[in-house]
């Protein structure tokens, strides 16, 4: 069974959703520089929970495999609490490959937004 990143973060289980990568994973995400392993990758997720994100949402769209890999696209949304109250909005993509190690883990994940850049 496939275990649910998006219930981990959003109930600050950074680990957990850390767990998820190969011990060479990387989490690229927007604006950062990549997070390589689970313990970079805890860290960088720790801080998106910190500054606000809540309520993820991960919506796989396509999965493809062949033998040890498989690629998953998807789609997210996210809630960002500002410091001054505000909630903002945000949805966009994902792509994230994954390699049977004993278990399935994230090779490498990267999302992008849909949205224009906030002013």
């Amino acid at each position: 069974t496939r275990r649910s990143s998006d219930l981990a973060f959003n109930t600050g289980n950074y680990d957990q959703a850390a767990a998820l990568f190969a011990p060479d994973g990387a989490l690229m995400s927007p604006h950062h520089d990549p997070a390589y392993g689970p313990q970079s990758v805890e860290r960088l997720l720790r801080h998106f929970g910190d500054v606000g994100y809540q309520d993820l949402r991960l919506e796989t769209v396509r999965v493809e495999s062949a033998g040890d890999l498989a690629m998953e696209i998807g789609r997210y949304t996210v809630a960002i609490h500002k410091s001054d109250g505000t909630i903002r909005g945000d949805r966009g993509k994902y792509l994230k490959t994954w390699k049977r190690l004993g278990a399935w883990l994230i090779l490498a994940d990267s999302w992008s937004s849909n949205l224009p850049v906030p002013r």
